[in-house]
């Protein structure tokens, strides 16, 4: 908790008014951040005890300011466990965020499709997921808890907030998204390495719709410490089913994210326009 403390004193005395939105931006959609009004930016490495990003399209940027009439805080950039960090520091973000009066995360990721019926471009609204990290036992909350945070024992059938899912599938319809926008289970893998078929297989056997390398820790985090969730997956490329495919590439991740990023940032800025 000390970490934490430090972290979140440190943002306290600098930044504007205590945000209660936080926004996890994923691979290509840190443009979200630049729709922020009055912004006020800090690097991940000035921050005491924050850890750094390394991957390309992750900027490691925290920004502070207003979005949809709300008090926000933005990331720009995310931390993963194939970076080698620990899961208590993949989620430091969102505990320190906790302490510092969030109450609504939204996490945004890229992801591929492992639906069939899913298209590159379209955008999921989570609203389940398969953690296989910690079905394997590298969940986010492994180790001691800290019953400041939240409880030993967490219940994750209602990981993704109802009410905020119905406001984005709402701001969806008004912006004309149409059939893009879906509602799947979305399944984290360790990563970085992309999927074999034999993999993907398996994920839609398991009723999987979309596969990634984050999110799921975070997310586990913030109902961990009582925050209610709002998961995006913008759909990258098409997750390799059989043995004709073309092969996955972060290249082709980051392009489809610059391509979508202005209607992922328009869906979370209708969100918070609606949410009360």
């Amino acid at each position: 908790m000390h970490a934490l403390e430090a972290s979140s004193l440190w943002l306290r005395a600098r930044a504007p008014a205590p945000p209660r939105v936080a926004i996890i931006c994923g691979s290509g959609l840190g443009g979200i951040a630049d729709r922020l009004q009055e912004p006020v930016a800090f690097d991940f490495a000035d921050i005491p005890n924050f850890p750094s990003s390394t991957v390309a399209g992750h900027a490691g940027r925290l920004l502070f300011g207003r979005l949809g009439g709300q008090a926000t805080v933005c990331t720009q950039g995310r931390l993963h466990s194939y970076e080698g960090h620990p899961p208590w520091k993949v989620v430091f973000p969102v505990r320190v965020f906790h302490l510092l009066g969030v109450r609504i995360l939204i996490v945004t990721n890229a992801a591929g499709a492992i639906n069939p019926d899913y298209s590159v471009g379209d955008l999921v609204v989570i609203r389940d997921h398969v953690d296989l990290p910690g079905l394997a036992g590298n969940g986010a909350l492994r180790g001691p808890n800290e019953p400041q945070l939240g409880p030993r024992f967490l219940c994750m059938s209602d990981a993704y907030d109802a009410a905020l899912r119905s406001a984005a599938l709402a701001a969806g319809k008004a912006l004309g998204l149409g059939a893009s926008l879906r509602r799947g289970t979305y399944a984290m893998v360790g990563g970085p390495g992309y999927e074999t078929v034999a993999e993907s297989r398996l994920l839609r056997s398991l009723g999987v719709d979309a596969v990634g390398m984050s999110t799921v820790p975070e997310v586990a985090a913030a109902r961990h410490c009582g925050l209610r969730v709002l998961g995006l997956s913008l759909i990258t490329n098409k997750a390799a089913m059989d043995y004709e495919v073309e092969r996955a590439s972060h290249d082709e991740v980051l392009a489809v994210g610059e391509q979508r990023a202005a209607t992922v940032e328009s869906l979370v800025e209708a969100v918070l326009n609606l949410i009360t």
